[in-house]
């Protein structure tokens, strides 16, 4: 028995998961090939491994000839019919070679010819097992980095978190055990690539599935999800039971659910939503906990204005904007937030006036400072004056009163039509 190669079957069979008649297949092909390319008498050759003793034995396909004189290639007829008493000088048959002769194939050739086959074999065995895995959490160790992406070993397998797929807020060492989202297996040339990911939002989508008895029992449905990967999440729900609180079942008793799920993201805030077909209920829901005022819907535009008092306007908008544009992704409309005329202050309205005049061409910061504390606030206002009203306006010549009448005027007709005399 080769008790050697037996050994070294069974280890890549328990370590690596590749099956025995794999792996002793792709020894046969390994030592057939590289004999051919050792030996070009040797193209009829055929090897087997004995499944039970290990054992290597190899025969030749050759010409029955009256004198033999390559024995890869001939056998005598006297020898041959000590086997075929009925063979004949030009018939073809099979002799067993003495598999010392492999003494002449080259050692590193068949070495390298087995690797081959072997690392062959595991890639189809890994894309076999992931290739209908796209869309799970799976659980891995950081084995080492390429640049910024990071490399994660998975149970019999190698996987990428690429960059962009990495949350920003968070660094891992080597070592680390983390979970992620498969976000796809490619199949490529040099083998099957799996992709993970930590910061799309499928994957706190699935964190939900996994911790929400009643989202993987249907009762729950996930209608939206928003993310800002490291920062804050937006998530949609609606029950299909009267019974049972969507936003409830998510939180958990005591927030124990939610927790679980924001301790893996590393403390990124989640904020769930109670999911509406109504636009305006929809929208009031996911700008919670600001209170508005008034909110008003444009279906030719899909967009939304909101009205909310001064003290509710940075809550509305969140931090750098977080809140409504998380809003405005996991409903789908575009999200105006405006603050109450009633709560503008008069130095944020002289800001305004000043802002607005300024934007305006031929008109400039300056000159709009100066019409606005001369009083003149509004393009309406600028026409209806004089233009010896305007030239009285301080640092004013008749050239820039009359400059600054016409950008007006221009002004005007570009948003309302033309002027009526």
């Amino acid at each position: 028995m080769n008790s050697e190669l037996q050994a070294m079957v069974e280890y890549m069979e328990r370590e690596r998961g590749i099956e025995k008649e794999t792996m002793l297949a792709a020894l046969e092909d390994a030592l057939l090939s590289a004999s051919k390319r050792s030996n070009s008498s040797s193209t009829n050759l055929r090897v087997e491994i004995d499944r039970a003793t290990y054992n290597i034995r190899a025969w030749a396909k050759v010409e029955v000839v009256e004198q033999s004189r390559n024995k890869m290639e001939q056998v005598s007829l006297k020898k041959a019919r000590e086997k075929h008493p009925d063979i004949a000088i030009g018939d073809l048959t099979e002799v067993e070679v003495d598999t010392k002769d492999f003494g002449r194939i080259s050692a590193q050739t068949a070495k390298q010819a087995i690797l081959h086959r072997i690392r062959q074999a595991e890639k189809e065995r890994i894309y076999a097992e992931y290739k209908d895995r796209a869309g799970d959490v799976v659980t891995g160790t950081v084995r080492r980095f390429d640049r910024s992406d990071v490399i994660v070993e998975l149970d019999r397998a190698e996987a990428i978190m690429p960059s962009r797929e990495r949350v920003p807020t968070e660094e891992y060492q080597i070592g680390d055990r983390i979970r992620a989202f498969i976000l796809n297996i490619d199949n490529a040339a040099h083998g099957p690539q799996i992709v993970l990911s930590r910061s799309h939002p499928s994957f706190v989508r699935r964190l939900f599935e996994l911790e929400v008895s009643e989202i993987a029992d249907g009762t729950v449905e996930i209608k939206g999800i928003a993310r800002e990967a490291g920062f804050r999440t937006k998530i949609a729900v609606l029950s299909h039971d009267e019974k049972v609180d969507p936003v409830g079942a998510c939180v958990g008793m005591r927030g124990i659910r939610v927790k679980n799920i924001v301790r893996e993201l590393s403390g990124e805030k989640i904020d769930i939503v109670r999911w509406h077909d109504d636009v305006k209920t929809y929208v009031t829901n996911a700008l919670a906990p600001a209170r508005l005022n008034k909110v008003t819907v444009d279906p030719s535009l899909r967009a939304v204005e909101v009205v909310v008092d001064g003290d509710q306007l940075s809550l509305a908008i969140g931090k750098k904007g977080q809140n409504a544009r998380l809003t405005a992704k996991i409903t789908g409309w575009k999200i105006d937030i405006q603050k109450n005329e009633e709560h503008i202050g008069f130095e944020e309205k002289v800001a305004r006036a000043v802002a607005e005049l300024a934007s305006l061409e031929g008109i400039g910061d300056e000159s709009a400072t100066n019409l606005v504390q001369s009083g003149f606030l509004t393009l309406e206002g600028i026409l209806a004056a004089e233009l010896g009203d305007l030239e009285s306006v301080e640092g004013f010549t008749p050239e820039i009163a009359q400059q600054v009448h016409d950008a007006a005027g221009a002004a005007y007709e570009r948003e309302h039509g033309k002027i009526e005399a």
